[in-house]
């Protein structure tokens, strides 16, 4: 194939890989608990850590992180203040995100730095972007495989799962870290308003198919796979933004598996 001629866009399929090898663990926990917004307002977090990064000079990718990390853990904090309305963490959270990122986009100097960032650039990452995508993915697939039996127990039923012995508290703050740093990390290559889709569309092709948490893991990721090599395939030969490709690929093949599965239960 020609695009395998340019090893610029050999780098962006190993790069979008990475991240559809490791963005559907974490997905799978966040759907399965309800918690699906929880991607957009961290994606909203980061766009606000990568604007704030442009205006101060510093490596924007750092500032997603850092406002990523942050805002889980204000997330964390409001839901335990509001058990009765935990959701509404989630939309405080995303409201401050937005609002900050309003604020300090007017402060940009380069709106193609700007833009890059909203809709992905994963075929234009620098060497140190790519070395990033590698270390950080390989993080979150460790740490998702070690803690695995943890996040199916809280995933399963919390509340059983502290009276079985699991630190529920602990095991909640090292999801949320993993949460933000796959967020944080998607959102440079896939792009800031793209990455909550690639968290949630593979999961939920998945559920449609698979008949256990195991089961809807491996599935997810089969598809985000499919979905991000179709992405940057399509992308290659129309000139679509990859981060949107990826998107409206995961969208058409949702589209089918649940005529597909409808079609099976009728």
């Amino acid at each position: 194939m020609e695009i395998f001629n340019y090893s610029f866009m050999i780098r962006a399929l190993i790069a979008g890989l990475l991240l559809a090898l490791s963005v559907p663990c974490v997905g799978t926990v966040v759907v399965l608990k309800r918690l699906s917004m929880i991607g957009d307002a961290l994606s909203h977090a980061a766009l606000a850590g990568v604007v704030l990064g442009l205006v101060l000079g510093i490596y924007p990718t750092l500032g997603a992180f850092a406002a990523c990390i942050v805002s889980a853990l204000m997330v964390e904090l409001i839901r335990k203040k509001l058990k009765k309305y935990t959701e509404l963490s989630i939309a405080i959270v995303m409201a401050a995100a937005i609002g900050i990122a309003g604020v300090l986009s007017g402060y940009v100097s380069s709106a193609k730095s700007f833009s890059s960032y909203l809709f992905g650039s994963i075929v234009a990452i620098t060497n140190a972007e790519f070395l990033t995508i590698i270390v950080m993915s390989a993080a979150v697939i460790i740490c998702f495989v070690l803690f695995y039996p943890a996040f199916f127990y809280i995933t399963l039923d919390e509340r059983l799962a502290k009276l079985g012995g699991v630190k529920t508290g602990a095991v909640n703050f090292i999801f949320t870290l993993l949460t933000a740093t796959t967020v944080a990390i998607a959102a440079g290559t896939v792009g800031a308003l793209m990455v909550s889709s690639l968290m949630v569309l593979p999961v939920a092709c998945a559920l449609a198919l698979a008949r256990s948490f195991r089961g809807t893991v491996f599935t997810s990721v089969a598809f985000a796979v499919g979905f991000t090599t179709c992405g940057i395939v399509i992308s290659f030969y129309t000139d679509w933004k990859p981060g949107a490709a990826i998107v409206l690929a995961g969208v058409a093949c949702f589209a089918v598996v649940s005529a597909v599965s409808r079609l099976r239960r009728n």
